[in-house]
């Protein structure tokens, strides 16, 4: 235990102080900061500022209209445009006036006929409206024309309830109650652990990549330098091999909560909270069950790969060699992703609860069904059981392949010669 002790410290240090992982992380970090930064830039470079849009409101034609548009604007304190009166439509006064920053643009209606709502026309400097002046005008003159449709026949009330979208109440049915009714709606899922699940699903994929191709890497040139030779007179390969997966796998753990640091502090900076809420990202919202049983798949399924990356480094003894050697793992993890990434809208499918019971795709399956979907408690304990079992099995596997692998040079081993080299040791 101390040999493996000293080989998980070295590796653990010698990776942490390589300019690759230093640049690699930091790398990460900052496309996390931008990317989390993304709507604060989009809102400034599409027009967004703390200065309500100055709108240039032509009376002439339309004074209905204008008035009714007016008082609903007066009645909404956070509109982010004001309006400016115009009764006349004078394009060259107009003009003018958005020449010299007195209105940003002007809207005009055109000339309706009967109950036909006229055309709206919006005119500035720019080809489009920004994303928020759009909603914002988009949903006062819906109300305008829902008031200037019905002539008075309903409420201030009734036309904003007119106006609000409808909002679906999904109802699961049990066995207590009817389908449809006597049952309670069922509490929508944040979308914030849409977001948890999606950044998770990345990282064990990342991290896993990263850390299992390190592991191979390694001791694939260990043993091109025949430095493996000198090493096993000391530390045991069994020693070897799970210090490398353990000294790798706080690496993994220290990037994960590097980039947990970099999301947290980036998320809580004034300016993000009010994107935070447009989006409807709640922070209460938090499952804590998705984070603690994220971590913990994250943890058995990296064990899982790590072993089988540690193996076929073990077989391969150029590193030239190495990519082609470790392509049915990488096919494995990205089968992975890719299971769960296009299935986040469809938690409890049958592909979903079928892969939970697949070692190499479980952990990312689970993770999704947890953050997303209602598995039973005990689907996720056999899911875990099933996935110690394959660890528990493959690492036994892989550490009769690596102590037989690391003495064996030239070209790989054919499945036949390793079997036989293998039953030369017991483990």
């Amino acid at each position: 235990m101390n040999k493996m002790g000293t080989v998980v410290g070295f590796t653990f240090m010698n990776k942490v102080r390589t300019k690759s992982f230093i640049i690699t992380t930091l790398v990460l970090a900052l496309l996390v900061t931008i990317g989390l930064h993304v709507p604060y830039f989009i809102d400034k470079f599409t027009g967004g500022d703390d200065q309500p849009t100055k709108i240039g409101l032509v009376y002439e034609g339309q004074p209905e209209l204008a008035k009714s548009l007016e008082a609903y604007t007066e009645k909404q304190p956070a509109a982010g445009y004001t309006l400016v009166p115009y009764e006349q439509a004078d394009k060259a006064k107009l003009q003018a006036a958005i020449e010299a920053g007195e209105i940003d643009g002007y809207l005009q209606f055109a000339e309706g006929d009967g109950g036909v709502f006229p055309a709206v026309t919006y005119t500035s400097k720019k080809d489009s409206l920004g994303m928020g002046l759009q909603n914002a005008l988009q949903a006062a003159l819906q109300n305008v024309k829902a008031e200037y449709i019905t002539k008075g026949m309903l409420t201030e009330e009734q036309i904003a309830a007119l106006s609000t979208p409808i909002q679906i109440n999904a109802v699961k049915a049990s066995p207590d109650s009817g389908a449809g009714e006597g049952g309670n709606p069922t509490e929508a899922m944040g979308a914030i652990n849409y977001v948890i699940v999606y950044v998770l699903i990345i990282l064990f994929f990342m991290t896993i990549m990263m850390t299992g191709n390190m592991i191979s890497a390694e001791v694939t040139a260990e043993k091109s330098s025949r430095i493996m030779e000198i090493l096993i007179t000391s530390v045991s390969p069994l020693a070897q091999m799970f210090g490398k997966i353990i000294g790798m796998f706080f690496i993994g753990l220290l990037q994960i909560a590097v980039f947990a640091a970099v999301i947290a502090i980036n998320i809580s900076l004034p300016y993000n909270q009010p994107v935070l809420a447009d989006f409807n990202l709640h922070l209460s919202d938090i499952r804590v069950e998705v984070l603690v049983l994220g971590l913990v798949f994250y943890i058995l399924g990296y064990f899982l790969y790590a072993t089988l990356f540690a193996a076929i480094g073990s077989l391969v003894s150029r590193t030239e060699e190495l990519g082609q050697a470790v392509m049915p793992i990488t096919m494995l993890s990205l089968a992975a992703f890719y299971i769960g990434i296009f299935s986040l809208g469809t938690p409890n499918s049958l592909l979903m609860k079928v892969s939970s019971f697949i070692p190499f795709v479980s952990p990312v399956s689970m993770i999704v069904r947890i953050g997303l979907g209602e598995p039973p408690i005990w689907e996720i304990a056999a899911s875990l059981i099933v996935l110690a079992i394959a660890i528990f099995v493959f690492g036994w596997l892989s550490a009769k392949i690596y102590r037989t692998g690391v003495l064996l040079y030239g070209k790989r081993p054919t499945f036949k010669e390793l079997r036989k080299a293998m039953k030369a040791y017991k483990i």
